[in-house]
């Protein structure tokens, strides 16, 4: 009796498995009642030919163990998997609809070969490990490109959403300015202006915040300008700026008389103004924030220091995730999340300026010497050329990028 491998069961028998591919798919609802046979059955037969080429490849104990984890080597162009996951979530497909097409896939070549060979041929049942492998690499080059296009779908809404909201919230804050500055209104609608404002402020900085979080996963990363200028007047600024907003928190400020860097002004006051922030809303109330400026030739070091309760040494590390702030607030008291919960990516963004800087940002925390950012970073940015026109220098992050 004659051995059948797999491979050639396949391919003998095409027609009778993408059948029960469709004869499955369209069980899925609502999607497949409004697909053809052909976008049924659309890339299912590639990924079969490549099932049966790849059980006719030999291959090493290395290459088996690396597909069956989803991690086989694959050419440069997308696979079959890949361009089927794309037109699954074009089509409406969930995720979990996308992985029950390979189960019930799986289920059918295996299902028909064992009918056939049980009464026909003599088996070779590395050949149902090999075909198992085979699909599980598909599977995860499905999973894994259906999830990448669903955070750029995603990402890309929350920039459009954060650009649109920009321009009517330009408009209450002028209006609210305005009313500020009237004299010939009552004063109780000058305080509900003067609160307009404030709250209007504030959702334009979570706004600008949404908007540079996409920036780091739509492109290269977050823009910025540099030029030559004081470190010690970008501080003084934004410390003064937190000591008027938050009048009962004492912030310290240590500077040296002088400090001239090259670096982006704007965005280094939006590092600052995220950090002492933090060190406000976590620290101590009866404790002084502070923030102590020190240089060496090379380098400009910020560090912000608050005395508020240590965090715990398996959180550290996942501080400047974004997004991990709400999560970390699902289980909290009513009243510490309405006060403390936010978006959560204010740290997230600060390390990325200051990688665009090509500066790194460390994180301290015990009992003893309370919760410190330290901010290292360049007084000469990399890619900065001596004698040009520092205004004029636009820079991506040439540092180390954060793990999206």
């Amino acid at each position: 009796m004659t051995e059948y491998r797999l491979g050639s069961f396949i391919r003998d028998n095409m027609e009778q498995i993408l059948q029960a591919w469709e004869d499955f798919a369209r069980t899925i609802e609502p999607p497949a009642l409004t697909m053809d046979d052909t976008e049924l059955r659309d890339h299912a037969r590639q990924m079969l030919v490549a099932f049966a080429a790849d059980l006719e490849t030999p291959q090493s104990e290395h290459e088996s163990v690396a597909k069956s984890k989803g991690l086989g080597k694959r050419g440069q162009d997308d696979t079959a998997a890949e361009t089927h996951a794309e037109a699954r979530l074009l089509s409406g497909y969930t995720v979990v609809q996308l992985v029950s097409e390979y189960r019930a896939l799986r289920s059918s070549v295996l299902t028909l070969w064992a009918a056939d060979t049980e009464s026909n041929h003599v088996t070779n049942m590395r050949d149902v490990t090999r075909f198992n492998e085979a699909v599980d690499q598909a599977l995860a080059e499905s999973v894994a490109r259906y999830e990448f296009m669903v955070k750029q779908s995603q990402n890309m809404f929350l920039a459009i959403l954060g650009h649109d909201l920009r321009n009517p919230l330009g408009t209450v804050v002028t209006g609210a300015s305005f009313m500020m500055q009237a004299n010939d209104i009552p004063p109780r609608y000058v305080l509900v202006a003067t609160r307009m404002f404030n709250s209007a402020k504030r959702m334009s900085k979570l706004i600008n915040d949404l908007i540079d979080f996409t920036r780091t996963h739509l492109g290269p990363g977050i823009p910025i300008r540099v030029k030559q200028g004081s470190m010690v007047a970008v501080c003084e600024e934004v410390v003064n700026e937190l000591r008027t907003f938050h009048p009962e928190q004492m912030i310290e400020l240590h500077h040296p008389p002088q400090l001239d860097a090259i670096f982006d002004e704007s965005r280094i006051a939006q590092v600052l103004s995220n950090l002492i922030g933090n060190a406000i809303q976590y620290g101590d109330a009866e404790a002084p924030v502070t923030v102590r400026v020190t240089a060496s030739d090379a380098d400009v070091v910020i560090a912000v220091n608050n005395r508020g309760k240590a965090i715990a040494p398996d959180k550290l590390s996942s501080v400047f995730d974004p997004m991990v702030r709400i999560a970390a607030s699902v289980n909290a008291s009513n009243n510490d999340y309405t006060e403390r919960t936010s978006l959560g990516i204010g740290l997230f963004i600060s390390r990325e300026i200051v990688h665009a800087h090509g500066g790194q940002v460390s994180l301290a925390s015990t009992d003893a010497d309370g919760t410190t950012f330290t901010v290292t970073m360049p007084r000469l940015p990399k890619g900065f050329q001596s004698g040009s026109h520092p205004g004029d220098t636009a820079s991506s992050p040439p540092g180390p990028q954060a793990a999206h």
